[in-house]
């Protein structure tokens, strides 16, 4: 496995990926393989602490993607702050920071990686769920959008992207979820796959990283509730690098990110410091 750790800075400091063009042409061992132009994905993988996993991600889903011929570029969203994980608010920024240059994103987690080529990552019409719960290892109820979820640029706006209530692990994509209906979009799901949960996925979270569950002040209530106040439109962060990494050939941009907190509104996002 190869892996530059010398980071190199794609341009300087708090500028953007949309100042310089997407490559079309990517490297696939020693092959130059032309990519479609006709769409182009940004997946979005927000991150913190995922080193090991994203060394496995990466040179994997771009292997995938290449042999789909999909236009794709991979983007980290790492959270730099002390703040509780906030997986929603870094595809927010994660979305902002691509939509000049991509029509449509993968809302997707490092840990979680296709094994089923029948699984395609087309640009979606509707909101795609790649996961579907009854392929998903882990969850299995019919509301579940986590894990790999395709939606267009168009639609994500449309809908506000995903509340920034939620530090900590867990209800982000339920509450995505309502957004998606309220909008009357239509969720689909790969139909007439050839695997199940089964081996469908693998799930590479680490046994020895624990979620961070907690719930403190009135979080549980709070986030229990459809957020109408909170989205795309205001969340509040600050890009302190850009750094670009070639992982066995897989280019990848690493967004580091500071998000900032409310404590009137979320006093959750730091439990330690109640």
């Amino acid at each position: 496995m190869t892996v530059f750790l010398s980071y190199k800075l794609l341009v300087k400091e708090q500028c953007s990926y949309n100042n310089y063009e997407v490559l079309k042409y990517q490297m696939t061992g020693s092959q130059t393989k032309k990519l479609s132009s006709q769409h182009k994905l940004a997946l979005i993988v927000p991150f913190r602490d995922r080193f090991e996993e994203l060394l496995l991600f990466a040179p994997y889903i771009h292997k995938f993607l290449l042999a789909q011929n999909i236009d794709h570029h991979i983007f980290v969203i790492n959270q730099v702050d002390t703040y509780r994980f906030n997986r929603a608010s870094l595809i927010n920024v994660g979305y902002i920071y691509t939509k000049d240059n991509f029509d449509y994103i993968a809302m997707h987690d490092v840990d979680l990686l296709p094994l089923n080529n029948e699984l395609k990552y087309y640009y979606p019409n509707q909101p795609y769920h790649v996961a579907a719960p009854e392929l998903h290892p882990r969850y299995h109820y019919q509301k579940f959008i986590g894990g790999i979820l395709l939606i267009n640029r168009e639609h994500y706006e449309l809908v506000d992207g995903l509340s920034n209530r939620y530090w900590g692990w867990g209800l982000e994509d339920d509450e995505f979820y309502v957004r998606l209906k309220d909008a009357h979009l239509n969720i689909t799901r790969p139909e007439n796959i050839s695997t199940n949960m089964t081996n469908t996925f693998r799930h590479i979270h680490g046994k020895h990283r624990k979620r961070d569950t907690i719930k403190c002040f009135n979080q549980r209530e709070s986030t229990r509730k459809r957020d109408r106040q909170t989205g795309l439109h205001d969340v509040k962060y600050k890009i302190v690098s850009h750094n670009e990494l070639i992982i066995d050939e897989s280019p990848v941009t690493v967004v580091n990110v500071q998000l900032f907190c409310d404590r009137n509104s979320t006093p959750w996002c730091d439990c330690d410091g109640k």
